[in-house]
């Protein structure tokens, strides 16, 4: 049984991690990844470091990385605990996977973090430290998820076509190719490659190479994400009963991706001014996320729902 005790326990870890990853991309943005020196847990040295803006940005980072650290730790013994009562059932395989996936994921982010003070690390492994947070984040967006369908009793009654789930597979895949794309320009600080949107520097296609080749790319295959999600959602509302709930996360999916693609041009636009830039860039990261999110929902729920008898 699920408690109300144990679902705020669940959105709370949900939201720190969601803070955790958007601390990460402010790190990034104003470039206060080096704001403790390299000094790791301390900051310059200090438990409470002297006051400057990066120094405060960074530990910040920090201490509410700490926090999450704990409320992950906690929620994965919840289930834990919750598994180990009704094994016989397998009620709690389900989350136990997402709390665990939180758990592992946390820690591995949390090392990549230490390792790129103690020691810079290049631009195409920076931006596998997002992709990391990114996956931390989903897994405990798809564990509120469960805990909501566990209250109202949908955990597998109605069962979903099997060929949802390889095309959701591989729409999750290509997202995150996506993003990883979108994190290494930031990371090369290539985002002023492209001005102008939805032309690039007036061309329709530039030359492809250095960061205006990057931003091009990004933008093109965000384009076919769009096309993509669009093509999901159609064939998922074809095929799948509405009271399976994947038609609703499949057109809240492309509403996000839209959205997601008009967020770019507005980071376009704003790109020459740092301060605007920052807040529509974590606007940018924030839309992502929990596009990622649903498509990973789609894909457990189209796994662990499947209907695998013959048409």
């Amino acid at each position: 049984m699920v408690t109300g005790r144990f679902r705020t326990l669940a959105i709370a870890t949900c939201i720190g991690m969601l803070l955790v990853l958007l601390a990460g991309a402010l790190v990034t943005n104003t470039d206060s990844g080096r704001g403790c020196g390299d000094d790791w847990p301390l900051c310059n040295g200090k438990f409470v470091p002297s006051y400057t803006l990066e120094s405060l940005i960074e530990y910040s980072h920090r201490l509410v990385t700490g926090f999450e650290g704990i409320l992950v730790l906690a929620t994965y013994v919840a289930v834990l605990r919750m598994h180990r009562k009704d094994k016989q059932s397998g009620a709690y395989k389900e989350p136990l996977l997402y709390a665990g996936g939180a758990l592992l994921f946390t820690i591995v982010q949390a090392l990549m973090g230490a390792a790129a003070v103690k020691w810079p690390q290049s631009p195409p492994v920076m931006a596998i430290h997002f992709g990391i947070s990114l996956i931390a984040f989903a897994a405990t967006l798809l564990l509120v998820v469960w805990t909501y369908r566990a209250k109202r009793g949908q955990t597998g009654i109605v069962k979903v076509p099997a060929s949802i789930f390889p095309i959701a597979l591989a729409t999750a895949v290509y997202c995150y190719v996506v993003v990883y794309l979108g994190a290494f320009i930031r990371h090369t600080e290539a985002a002023g490659g492209c001005l102008g949107w939805p032309l690039c520097n007036g061309e329709i296609v530039p030359e492809i190479e250095g960061a205006t080749g990057a931003v091009f790319i990004h933008r093109v295959a965000a384009l076919v994400l769009g096309f993509v999600i669009a093509g999901l959602y159609v064939f998922i509302r074809k095929v799948s009963k509405p009271e399976a709930g994947l038609t609703k996360a499949a057109g809240w999916s492309l509403i996000l991706v839209i959205t997601q693609i008009f967020s770019g041009a507005l980071l376009t636009a704003t790109v020459s001014n740092e301060d605007w830039f920052i807040f529509t860039s974590l606007l940018h990261n924030l839309i992502i996320t929990g596009l990622f999110g649903l498509l990973l929902d789609l894909v457990f729920r189209s796994w662990r729902f499947r209907d695998e008898r013959p048409s």
